[in-house]
Parts: C-alpha cells; structure tokens; sequence
C-alpha cells in the first residue's frame, strides 16, 4: 500500500501491477498523495530556474515527466483489471466489487457493470428465451458528453475474436483477449482491432 509517494514507491507499484493479476491495493489518500508530490516537485523546479542551480531544474521536469508516465501507466493497468472484473461480475451475477479499488475507481466498476448487464440481458438473456433482442437506452448515469475528453481519446469494444497480447501503437502491451471480452481500450488501438475485424465497438449514446 503506497503512502508517501516517490518515485521509487510508484515504480514498485507499477511493476506490482504489471506483474500481478490482482488490483494493488493503495491507500485511500493516493491520489491526494499524489497531486502533493507533484506540487511539491513543480515547486522546487521553478524555485530553482534563472539561478546557478538551473540544470537541477531541468532535472527535476524531467523527473516530473517520468512520473507522469508513470500514472499514466499504473491508471490504464488498473482501469483494464477493473474491467474484467466487471465482466466476472456479471457473468457471475456478482453486484459487488471484488476488488480493493479506491472509490473513484469504484464508481467506474459500478458504470461499467451496468453497461455490460444491461447488454447481456438485452442480447444474450433476450436470445436464450427466444425473444428478438431490443436494445434499451443506457441509464442516464453512464451516458457520455461528446466534449468529455475521455470519449474521444478511448473507445469501449466488444472483442469478437481471440487475440493474443501484442504492443499497441502506443507502445504499451494489450491482451490477451478472449471472445466476448469488454475492453476500454485507446482510440488508435481499438481502431485497429475493429479494422482488423477482430472487435465491435459499444456504442455509448450521448442524450
């Protein structure tokens, strides 16, 4: 569990996440831990630009930028877990999160179960009763802004085949899925799996 953030704490927790299966737990604090390291850290850069300690300052951005890859990194290998747990849970009819998440991270669980419920019980549950499926509207909770940036920069697919791990344009590793995996996955690699017809996407309406 990450308490005081360094650089060296988020590189464990990094590699704690890339090497295991299971969502690492942090403490509750984290990400105000994390907004103080970084306050912290812009601070000393700027304290020390236009003075002889110049070349420290520049250090320090870049020590900056590493960390932010860093996040980057540890909120997209925690936002994949959180997925499939969601999918577990529904295929399980499980309605709690399994998961030691953080709240925020809870509430994204919570949107993306309803969304994977609400189309398995629509297509699937529809089907085996011999009933033709009927799309129903996502509840209002979960609808989507077109200007939220998140809806632009990633797109969530239904994986149609399976496809092994492999490097994403990004240079990050995806997968391995399985057919009629739910993934959010970045706009550019989704793009390529759906080109590929190796995924769909989910649409999510805007109201």
């Amino acid at each position: 569990m990450v308490e005081i953030i360094t650089s060296e704490t988020l590189y464990d927790l990094l590699r704690r996440e890339k090497t295991m299966p299971e969502l690492q737990p942090l403490d509750k604090n984290f990400y105000k831990n994390i907004l103080k390291y970084l306050q912290e850290k812009q601070n000393l850069m700027e304290g020390q630009k236009n003075t002889l300690f110049a070349k420290e300052s520049e250090k320090i951005s870049k020590e900056i930028d590493a960390i932010k890859r860093m996040l980057k990194e540890i909120y997209e290998r925690r936002e994949q877990k959180i997925i499939q747990n969601a999918l577990f849970c529904s295929r399980s009819k499980i309605k709690d999160d399994v998961l030691p998440s953080l709240p925020e991270e809870r509430k994204f669980f919570k949107s993306i179960l309803e969304i994977v419920d609400l189309f398995r019980e629509t297509i699937l549950e529809s089907l085996l009763l011999g009933k033709m499926p009927e799309l129903k509207e996502l509840p209002k909770s979960i609808k989507t802004d077109e200007s939220e940036k998140s809806a632009a920069e990633n797109r969530l697919i239904r994986i149609i085949h399976p496809i092994p791990k492999f490097v994403g344009t990004d240079l990050n590793i995806y997968g391995p899925f399985e057919q009629e995996d739910v993934s959010l996955l970045p706009s550019k690699v989704a793009d390529l799996l759906i080109k590929k017809n190796r995924a769909e996407e989910i649409k999510i309406e805007s109201p």
